[in-house]
């Protein structure tokens, strides 16, 4: 638990989530410029407690992509490249057409397909009448909406790369989420994706798969640009 930005002493793990969640509230929403050095002893400092849950929360951050190690100099929040994020991007719509136009023109879905269409649809029904969910937490629910459907294709190799670029890409999901009405959008455009699938409709399933994508890279793309402004001009 965290109070007056002190963490009370408990359990470890329950320590070092509390750190990466704080961290990572700050790097999402760009308090600190990219390559801001984070250090063990501040980071003890800040938190008020031992080196034993920040390092555990570093390795957390750093597996996650939100800090990477330095050899011997500690950690330093990311620095996002604009360019490869726009290739991550498009890598990502292109594989995630090949998946919808495959599932659309299957025709009739197995069992275990059809159930987790219906388990998705009654997902976003559910957010879209009504959702409280934080930006991480769509974030990773948009996520498995886009891998279920992947992995309804039936192309292991296209899933693993999907999985790999999801990975890399996690951070700025949850900065689009950030983007005010972006998850009722995202809902209407899952359901439409899911409806077009189910009643075979190519083009329409892939029309619906784009704009999401899309909506979402266009909405990165501006977020990063002011965020970093911001983020250095605080820094100034």
């Amino acid at each position: 638990m965290i109070r007056n930005n002190r963490i009370v002493e408990g359990e470890p793990s329950n320590l070092s989530s509390s750190i990466v969640a704080t961290l990572k509230e700050h790097i999402i929403h760009w308090h600190y410029p990219p390559e801001h050095r984070l250090t063990e002893v501040e980071l003890c400092k800040t938190f008020n407690v031992s080196r034993s849950p920040v390092r555990e929360a570093l390795r957390v951050l750093a597996t996650d992509g939100f800090v990477k190690k330095l050899p011997n100099r500690g950690y330093v929040v990311r620095q996002h490249n604009i360019v490869e994020i726009e290739e991550l991007y498009e890598v990502r719509l292109a594989l995630e057409l090949y998946a919808v136009e495959s599932l659309a023109q299957r025709g009739p879905l197995n069992k275990n397909d059809k159930e987790d269409l219906v388990k998705l649809k009654r997902t976003w029904t559910g957010l879209l009448n009504g959702s409280s969910k934080k930006a991480e937490e769509l974030a990773r629910l948009d996520t498995l909406f886009h891998e279920t459907l992947a992995q309804a294709a039936g192309n292991k190799m296209l899933l693993r790369h999907l999985r790999t670029i999801n990975e890399r890409l996690m951070l700025f999901r949850m900065i689009d989420f950030d983007k005010t009405d972006r998850a009722k959008s995202t809902c209407h455009q899952h359901l439409k994706i899911l409806k077009c699938i189910t009643a075979q409709d190519t083009p329409g399933a892939r029309a619906a798969m784009q704009q999401n994508i899309e909506e979402g890279r266009n909405n990165v793309h501006t977020a990063i640009k002011d965020a970093l402004a911001r983020a250095y001009s605080i820094k100034t």
